[in-house]
């Protein structure tokens, strides 16, 4: 239940920066302070000696993925602002097959028939996303999100074998590398308050419970339950800018975006299946 909410409460940030009329990287810059600013604000409850071990354990690579995770909510915005939002999250909603290819190309994971199967699916149904874009001149949003997914699948699977990562200052960093780096590419980084007050209702409010929520729900279902949940995302979000901005997603992204779906429909019941005859 816990996480149904939390996943619904995070389905409206696509609207959210939609909506907005600042570039991606001024978004990118006030939404990295507004991260940081939730997730230090409860390390201020932490004891020193906990936030220093926090800091110390795997230091390397808490910065990496800080980095990684960063890069990945620029590229997340950039597509969001650059093609509909059914495309972006259809693409984003891959990153668990693309995790465990990833995982398998780089711990040499094995990779499960099932996955095997999945993969091949999602890929067709990626090409008829992208074949669409490509009959029109216009593909440069899905090839953010496709770099999205991958970057994030790349950092779930490196968080993935260094549980010692601390999450919430992992979190922090990421606000901080986000702020950082979009500082860099921004030639003018002024807001007007409209503007402001959507980044920072985001930033402090819907991304910061959202993620609580999905964090704390997910400690009593299984992975393969989340990633079934994570598709309220993947429905919600599209019928949000829908309703609000009246954005309607192209044939090509209904026909590919139905088979990733039901792949991952099929695949994520599949391994329920399987864990509960195992158990």
């Amino acid at each position: 239940m816990l996480t149904s909410i939390g996943i619904f409460i995070m389905s409206v940030e696509s609207l959210m920066i939609k909506y907005t009329t600042v570039s991606s990287f001024v978004f990118s810059f006030y939404l990295g302070i507004f991260i940081f600013a939730s997730t230090a604000g409860s390390l201020l409850f932490k004891k020193k000696e906990y936030v220093k071990n926090a800091l110390t354990s795997s230091f390397g690579m808490l910065i990496i993925c800080a980095t990684m995770m960063a890069i990945s909510n620029i590229f997340f915005i950039t597509a969001v602002k650059t093609t509909t939002v059914a495309n972006v999250v259809i693409i984003f909603s891959t990153s668990a097959l693309f995790s465990s290819l990833i995982a398998y190309l780089l711990y040499k994971e094995k990779m499960t028939r099932n996955i095997f199967y999945a993969s091949f699916f999602m890929f067709i149904g990626l090409f008829i996303i992208f074949s669409d874009e490509l009959s029109f001149g216009i593909m440069e949003g899905n090839i953010y999100a496709l770099l999205c997914t991958i970057l994030f699948s790349v950092s779930f699977v490196l968080l993935s074998k260094y549980k010692e990562m601390d999450r919430v200052v992992l979190t922090a960093l990421s606000g901080v590398a986000l702020s950082v780096i979009t500082y860099f590419l921004s030639d003018d980084l002024k807001i007007d308050t409209t503007n402001l007050l959507i980044v920072m209702s985001m930033g402090l409010i819907i991304s910061s419970i959202s993620r609580v929520l999905i964090g704390n729900g997910a400690k009593y279902i299984s992975a393969s339950e989340v990633s079934l949940l994570m598709l309220i995302e993947t429905i919600m979000a599209p019928i949000w800018v829908w309703i609000f901005l009246n954005e309607i997603p192209s044939s090509n992204t209904y026909i590919g975006g139905s088979i990733i779906i039901l792949t991952l429909i099929v695949n994520s019941l599949y391994t329920l299946k399987k864990e509960e005859i195992s158990s």
